[in-house]
């Protein structure tokens, strides 16, 4: 599903962002830039948690810009995986059909198959305390899934792991794309998630789009500057 952002105005504080740009339909983008330059803002417009000044967020050849979050086609996974303590893995996951619950035999098919599908078969019963961070991360992308929704936002949703278990997930939602032919965008400050999985990139500085292009172009030595002077700045932290 393709999205268009279309000359996005948006007040953060004193800075002006502005976002104007079209993402390729059905494969991964990954956002990166530096802290504070507006990634994140970026993709809370695309859901609908923030408002744009003016501009349009078109998704699907529909304007959603006047949409709750709830009425657009886009599921989000956050950094802290926003897992509710008291309930177990079905549960958590069952959240992503029903706010209350209220769950029929299709939903529940539906949830056991993604639960299945992100390898948590025989954790169904396991409240969050009791599983991993990769584990929980895990519960999260299920519960994105079981909302069938053809977009997903991905906010520095593996930040917190390691290498070895941000590489499964990354490889995870590789998969996950290429079976229901999603639209993923991927807030990440690791540009090599974005070459791991040959993205659609946008380079975001100060508010504003300053690349876009294949990944393995724009990460190159002959790809932008202010990239290049971004990518150094990461290989000192």
């Amino acid at each position: 599903m393709s999205i268009v952002i279309d000359d996005v105005l948006f007040n953060y504080g004193e800075m002006q962002m502005r976002f104007d740009t079209e993402l390729p339909a059905n494969r991964i983008t990954s956002i990166i830039g530096p802290s504070g330059s507006g990634k994140s803002t970026l993709l809370n417009i695309i859901a609908g948690f923030e408002q744009p000044l003016s501009g349009k967020v078109i998704i699907g050849g529909q304007d959603m810009t006047d949409l709750s979050p709830s009425a657009r086609p886009v599921s989000m996974v956050f950094q802290d995986n926003n897992l509710f303590a008291h309930l177990d893995v079905t549960q958590n996951v069952g959240l992503g059909r029903s706010p209350n619950l209220k769950l029929n035999a299709a939903d529940h098919q539906a949830i056991m198959s993604a639960i299945a599908r992100v390898g948590l078969n025989g954790k169904e019963h396991r409240k969050p305390e009791a599983l991993s961070g990769g584990e929980r991360q895990r519960v999260a992308i299920a519960r994105a899934l079981v909302r069938q929704k053809p977009v997903l936002l991905l906010d520095e949703a593996f930040a917190s792991l390691g290498p070895a278990l941000r590489h499964q997930m990354l490889d995870l939602i590789d998969a996950l794309q290429q079976e229901n032919a999603m639209s993923v965008l991927m807030v990440t400050h690791t540009p090599e998630d974005a070459l791991r999985l040959k993205t659609w990139l946008i380079f975001i500085e100060n508010g504003q789009i300053s690349a876009t292009g294949e990944a393995e172009e724009l990460l190159s030595d002959t790809g932008p500057q202010a990239l290049q002077h971004y990518m150094g700045n990461q290989q000192q932290d």
